[in-house]
């Protein structure tokens, strides 16, 4: 098992925490991990933190699949990864309905079919075996569309790409883990109950066998996110995870349309799931994470004392987890992971 860093979006003001990184590469952690929503970009900062880095590898996650056409996205991958030397990861999402449409002005529809075709466009740029040509539902390279004037060529990228960049996709769905296990090389779940692996076992073996390749899970990292609160007071330790996971489970999305209250509701908390989302949606946030259940936070997070985490941490050995992306702002508890994991 290795390590990550997630240092996520911004707030209001723009700012990251060097000195946890550079600790973090000091500790051995494997990579650190940026991301973005409507704010900051994930793409900047990473740049930022690569420059003032030696090794630890640079990760994006997520780069909104939706906000970028994917010639810009591999061409960015390969310019950070050669001013890096070699140390870029690809982490792509699709986003949700309400960002895609209310802030890039584009259509939702069919986001697992736009993943697969921009992972393929991708594929075939990094390789640069032949000029790119394309003609997918949502890209087509040269594009011969509406608007289009006709001159549009084939072309391959003048930077040479390395081929086996790692591409690594957000899922929780079925159908979304499956895609990822098809054709990514690792994928991101929001949470992960290590004692409820089965949820993601089975559509990982059915993309992998739709790969057709030999592909296991030596080939496929599964790289959850992992609040890490250490502090004396446990109570007070998962009331600092609970207003997240409220809002994605409540409030990211519409009642009908939340990824992330299915998953809550797949993990075994359904009506708590409900309850939660009624709640946020109306305007009740303070319930809401109040309703977060103390069981599903330890399942998928470490909260409390050293001896605590510790015991915590039983949870997941043996677990078919690659990499913890772990989320903290306490050089401590970079530490007691680093012991723990490495």
């Amino acid at each position: 098992m290795r390590l990550g860093l997630t240092v996520g979006y911004s707030g209001a003001g723009m700012a990251l925490p060097m000195e946890m990184i550079k600790e973090a590469e000091n500790l051995g952690f494997d990579s650190c991990w940026t991301a973005e929503a409507y704010g900051s970009d994930a793409v900047t900062p990473l740049a930022w933190i690569g420059a003032q880095t030696e090794r630890i590898k640079l990760g994006t996650a997520i780069m909104q699949v939706p906000g970028r056409q994917p010639a810009m996205t591999a061409m960015t991958a390969m310019t950070l990864d050669a001013l890096s030397g070699g140390r870029f990861v690809l982490g792509l999402g699709p986003s949700g309905p309400q960002v895609v449409e209310g802030w890039y002005g584009v259509g939702y529809k069919k986001p697992l079919t736009r993943m697969r075709e921009y992972i393929t466009v991708l594929r075939e740029i990094f390789a640069r075996e032949k000029r790119v040509e394309f003609n997918g539902e949502f890209y087509q390279m040269p594009y011969t569309g509406p608007g289009s004037v006709g001159l549009g060529k084939p072309l391959r990228s003048i930077l040479h790409a390395r081929p086996d960049m790692k591409i690594y996709t957000a899922a929780i769905s079925p159908n979304g883990v499956k895609l990822a296990a098809e054709l990514a090389d690792g994928f991101f779940p929001i949470w992960c109950d290590p004692q409820r692996f089965e949820l993601f076992q089975e559509p990982i073996d059915e993309g992998f066998k739709k790969s057709g390749k030999q592909k296991t899970m030596a080939d496929f990292d599964v790289a959850p996110f992992v609040s890490v609160i250490l502090g004396p007071d446990a109570d007070k330790c998962r009331s600092m995870v609970k207003p997240m996971m409220a809002l994605y489970i409540g409030g990211m999305g519409a009642r009908g349309k939340n990824f992330y209250n299915d998953f809550a509701k797949r993990l075994g908390y359904e009506e708590e799931a409900v309850k939660i989302q009624d709640l946020y949606l109306d305007g009740k946030k303070q319930e809401a994470a109040a309703l977060v259940p103390d069981e599903l936070v330890d399942a998928v997070s470490f909260c409390g004392p050293e001896e605590r985490i510790r015991d915590l941490f039983d949870r997941w050995r043996g677990a078919p987890v690659g990499t913890l992306c772990i989320g903290t702002n306490s050089k401590e508890a970079l530490r007691l992971m680093a012991e723990l994991v490495l």
